[in-house]
């Protein structure tokens, strides 16, 4: 068991989708995640340790690697990629109760922000550590955030802005949300943001890497 939940590791923290992958070049020809952990469940190894011990572990290493600069964004998709191949084979067991998920995490870029990367990113590393994604997207309102906290109230909140000018709708969406909802954690990251901005507007958290945010999130979730 050990071997091949190692394995599945490993693939994700490489990027190796599938046998037919060419990527990573060294792993050439070798089963990738998507293989390997359909083999695993036929096995008979619990859906809860693929996802933990396989696809969450390799996920975090490679979340580590971001965080230090040992890896940049492509090798971080890939990675993401061969996560998400690895998922098509848990989702029935979400579904069904087998496995669950650690929590929520509603995600967008703030209204007049059109970019998506970070999110996007936060969203991967997220997704891949076992939280379940509500992505609004990008241009969100104060509306569209009040109506996916209403959906999932004990959801977690990822507020994301690269442009100076979209900064002051974060302000307004975080006043908004914790008017209605003033026990939902929120969370906010962006390059032109910084912790005095985040205390400043009455965010809960701020991270400058996606990483970052998981670590909070396990936190507020053992």
């Amino acid at each position: 068991m050990e071997n091949i939940v190692e394995r599945i590791a490993m693939c994700v923290e490489n990027g190796k989708i599938d046998s037919r992958s060419p990527y990573p070049p060294a792993m050439k020809g070798q089963p990738g995640a998507d293989e390997l952990t359909l083999d695993a469940l036929k096995a008979g190894i619990s859906p809860t340790d693929v996802l933990s011990q396989g696809l969450i572990a390799g996920m975090n290493r490679i979340g580590v690697k971001f965080k230090e600069n040992k890896v940049f964004i492509p090798q971080v998709l890939m990675s993401a990629k061969a996560m998400s191949a690895a998922m098509k084979h848990l989702k029935e067991y979400f579904v069904d109760g087998t496995v669950r998920h650690k929590g929520q995490l509603i995600i967008g870029t703030v209204e007049g922000d059109l970019h998506d990367i970070g999110k996007n990113l936060v969203s991967m590393i997220a997704e891949g550590n076992g939280y379940e994604i509500i992505d609004l997207g990008v241009d969100v309102t104060a509306e569209k955030y009040l109506a996916a906290i209403e959906e999932h109230p004990n959801a977690f909140v990822g507020m994301s802005a690269l442009l100076t000018t979209t900064m002051v709708n974060m302000e307004k969406i975080n006043r908004a949300i914790k008017e209605r909802y003033p026990h939902t954690v929120t969370c906010v990251g962006g390059a032109p943001l910084n912790q005095e901005f985040a205390d400043r507007i009455g965010a809960d958290y701020y991270t400058s890497e996606p990483q970052a945010l998981v670590d909070i999130l396990d936190k507020l979730t053992a």
